[in-house]
């Protein structure tokens, strides 16, 4: 996983792109209507139940338009909210509101979306002890965005990137010639480059499970569109040996049932690719 260093600088660059797309030289409907002297009051307005996120987000954003705005947080992120709530008030140049009205709302409904769908997901999993992960199937340009609403859903990221983790699909080992080609010639590339990255490896049936165990250094296996009496069998054949992972098509209606396979983890892309925005609004006081 990234260091908080590197996150930080994916949010600044987050933040940074977003006003240069709706910025650009000027917000003109303000700056045409509205004195720079304009003080004004706004208010984050939910129009919808759900979990609440992106607040510390919002705070980023303002304090990156004008350092002067002030924020009166009433609903902290990871909140269940309902219809009416506010979650913060936001007082300042009525200018500056403005130019941060639409990415924080954009950013804040979507987060929100996410955190309400993986919080639904962490209830059905109540007392299986398994976990759930989200996946790089991301919106390109916001990912730390959608992986941190995951986190305040209650959920786990899985790898951040191609970087940080080493995770062996089917692709890459048809390419290299098998599992066993794969494994060994990616921990040569990690000794040869003193990477310290686990090792994940997906198996597409019970033959490659068997194939898998024979090398040493996995971190965990990744169990793929498996169905339930597969994937018990496998977790049994694993046993304390690696962690283990299911994925592929799982959902709602599925999702407690590969758990009680006694997997460790289930990954789902729809955490982060299959949801609608929340309905917010900021509206002026």
């Amino acid at each position: 996983m990234i260091s908080k260093i590197q996150f930080d600088k994916e949010i600044e660059g987050i933040i940074s792109n977003a006003v240069r797309e709706d910025v650009g030289d000027g917000d003109h409907s303000s700056l045409a209507c509205i004195p720079k002297s304009a003080q004004g009051k706004a208010k984050l307005l939910v129009k919808e139940d759900g979990i609440i996120a992106g607040v510390e987000f919002a705070k980023t954003v303002f304090e990156y338009i004008d350092k002067d705005l002030e924020i009166d947080t009433l609903i902290e992120d990871g909140t269940a909210v309902k219809y009416g709530d506010i979650v913060f008030y936001v007082e300042g140049a009525s200018q500056s509101i403005l130019k941060a009205e639409r990415l924080v709302l954009n950013a804040m409904q979507r987060m929100s979306a996410i955190a309400t769908k993986t919080k639904s997901y962490v209830d059905l999993l109540e007392g299986t002890g398994t976990k759930i992960l989200d996946t790089r199937k991301t919106t390109p340009g916001i990912r730390a965005l959608e992986k941190w609403a995951v986190k305040i859903g209650g959920g786990e990221n899985h790898r951040f990137a191609l970087y940080d983790m080493i995770m062996l699909k089917d692709n890459h080992i048809d390419f290299a010639g098998g599992i066993t080609p794969a494994i060994t010639k990616t921990q040569a590339y990690l000794k040869a480059n003193n990477k310290d990255l686990k090792i994940i490896v997906e198996a597409r049936n019970l033959k490659e499970i068997e194939e898998i165990l024979q090398n040493d250094g996995v971190y965990r296996i990744l169990i793929d569109n498996f169905n339930y009496e597969d994937t018990k069998t496998a977790v049994k054949m694993i046993g304390d040996t690696c962690q283990t992972e299911s994925s592929g098509g799982i959902n709602e209606n599925t999702l407690r049932k590969y758990a009680e396979c006694g997997v460790n983890c289930i990954s789902s892309g729809a955490l982060t690719h299959s949801v609608y925005n929340m309905d917010l609004s900021l509206k002026a006081v």
